[in-house]
């Protein structure tokens, strides 16, 4: 045997992961997320006001404003698709899901080119399994599409994924383009066309989004891992050379264009000497990549002889680390980690699929029954409190759910419900297969997981959605503001973040405008937080404090309602 790879794999180890299994696995993730619910609560609020200020025209599209405030990232194609989603909607389509349709899109197609770019990264000679003396190894393109099979699974079971790749924001648009980018170089050995026009769409729509520096930052990267690269499918040096040399140029005229866009900011804030913000860190490093990173770990740590390799690391290695790298960097150095820790996910799930060729059968063993118990518990939690809501058993779980969201009414509904109860069935039907004997396959470890949190996923987005949409939109602050004020002309503001801001506009169909322009509003309404600043703007005696609301499930969450004096006669 040729003991080069750490990877041990026979042909019946690498058998075809069902299409439709896989398929129904991806469909049970990617829509419930974005089917039924109300815009959350910041981010995807703010983002979602922009785009109804640009479907209603009037604003210039290099440089939307909501009452004067610019978006808090520079991003602008994130923003002209869900405007140009609503805009080509039916009437009968509601605007805010008729914003979500390019960002269904985009996730679906994230995934698709985290599967092609593993696919093409396993099918490196370098990370092909050991060749067997009398032969029966694994083939290289059943072997590549095992890795891809187990790399979407990881990336899908990643905890962190679930929120943040289900909102309206500039961060899934970016997620995205990183796949594109990520795609690209992987498969650039092997095809032409293809790579080419994901490159210039991954490059491009990662400036457009906001994130330039990350461009300039992967594509650098990719072009210098692809330069490096000696493995026999990368071919001569001149088709490397070529590719170098026109996405270098693609970099600079993408740079260009960011620069006149004014999309280069400094943004770089390096953590705090704390050890509460660095316990903090840790924490979302642990549980945001969650399977994922102590795959990668082990990745790393076998195939270390090919990483270290004297003269050029593998490309199968060395692309999703520079990946993942740039990614985890940029989330201990900006303020949204969490935003920029998404985009290292499609690279961490190939580098953890390289792990299953390397595991012993204890090791899987263990990841099955810790995915097993986690996961069953979280159903299992998810089904308890629901049924608290419907019934008031166990009444101190009911007691919990008014104490935590005070107000809210649950209804039943026989739809999800019943898509609930199918799901709940699907995975103790998986559970029972993954126990059962049959054949191994590397990538029948991730299965559970990734089947595992599809499943609390969508639990919570069908059996919890009018408690989700509670406590996580601000559709109950609204309805409480428009209560109090009735349909004034218009309402000065003050301090409201541009969530708050897009809330009272789009579900208050309130007319808004700043301090200092109000004129003769009668309503003003300020955020408690800037409450000190207030006097610098209006002069308070011709104001009287009328109400002060907060949002039910959110104590640090407080608008205070002022009311214009009258004026003697």
């Amino acid at each position: 045997m040729n003991h080069r790879t750490p990877a041990i794999v026979a042909q019946s180890a690498v058998r075809r992961l069902p299409r439709m299994a896989l398929l129904l696995l991806c469909a049970a993730y990617v829509l419930p997320g974005f089917l039924g619910r109300e815009p959350l609560k910041s981010a995807d609020m703010a983002a979602f006001g922009y785009m109804v200020e640009l479907a209603r025209g009037g604003l210039d599209w290099f440089s939307p404003r909501m009452m004067g405030l610019a978006p808090e990232v520079d991003a602008l194609l994130p923003y002209w698709l869900g405007a140009w989603a609503m805009q080509a909607a039916p009437n009968w389509i509601a605007v805010d899901f008729a914003a979500r349709i390019p960002f269904v899109l985009l996730l679906t197609l994230t995934l698709v080119a985290t599967w092609y770019a593993s696919y093409y990264l396993a099918r490196n000679p370098q990370a092909q399994p050991v060749a067997f003396a009398f032969g029966g190894e694994a083939l290289p393109p059943d072997y590549a599409r095992a890795i891809a099979d187990g790399a979407l699974l990881a990336f899908i079971a990643c905890l962190g994924l679930a929120q943040l790749s289900h909102e309206t924001t500039p961060a899934l648009a970016q997620l995205c383009f990183v796949a594109l980018t990520f795609f690209a170089f992987a498969a650039m050995p092997y095809r032409t066309l293809a790579p080419a026009i994901c490159a210039v769409l991954g490059l491009t729509g990662l400036t457009l989004s906001g994130a330039p520096t990350l461009m300039a930052l992967l594509g650098g990267g990719g072009v210098l891992v692809c330069l490096f690269d000696r493995s026999a499918e990368s071919g001569s040096a001149r088709p490397r050379l070529v590719w170098a040399v026109a996405v270098l140029l693609l970099g600079m005229l993408l740079a260009l264009l960011a620069s006149g866009l004014n999309l280069w900011h400094w943004r770089i804030e390096l953590p705090q000497a704390s050890w509460g913000e660095w316990r903090s860190m840790g924490r979302l490093l642990l549980w945001f990549t969650w399977p994922a990173w102590p795959l990668a770990l082990w990745t790393l740590w076998r195939w270390r002889r090919q990483l270290i390799q004297w003269r050029a690391p593998s490309r199968h290695l060395a692309l999703p680390l520079w990946f993942a790298g740039v990614a985890v960097a940029a989330t201990l150095t900006t303020a949204s980690a969490d935003r920029s820790l998404l985009l290292a996910l499609p690279a961490l799930a190939a580098l953890a699929a390289f792990a299953l060729p390397t595991f012993r059968r204890s090791v899987a063993a263990l990841i099955d029954w810790f995915t097993l118990l986690f996961f069953s518990g979280c159903a299992v939690c998810i089904w308890i409190i629901w049924i608290a809501m419907q019934t008031g058993v166990p009444s101190q779980v009911a007691a919990n759910v008014a104490r935590l969201a005070p107000g809210f009414e649950h209804s039943f509904s026989l739809f999800p419900f019943a898509i609930a109860t199918l799901a709940t069935l699907a995975w103790a039907w998986l559970v029972k297969w993954r126990a059962g004997r049959h054949r191994a396959a590397i990538w029948k470890s991730l299965v559970l997981p990734a089947g595992g949190s599809a499943l609390c996923f969508l639990l919570l987005m069908t059996l919890w959605l009018p408690l989700f949409n509670f406590t996580r939109s601000y559709v109950p602050l609204v309805r409480r503001t428009v209560e109090v004020l009735g349909s004034p002309k218009c309402v000065a503001l003050h301090g409201l973040s541009r969530g708050h801001i897009a809330a009272l506009r789009f579900h208050g169909h309130l007319k808004t405008q700043t301090v200092d322009s109000s004129g003769r509003c009668e309503w003003l309404i300020v955020n408690k937080d800037a409450l000190p600043t207030l006097p610098d703007f209006v002069d308070l005696k011709g104001w009287s404090l009328h109400s002060n609301l907060r949002h039910p499930s959110d104590r640090d969450e407080d608008l205070l309602i002022y009311q214009r004096r009258a004026i003697a006669p």
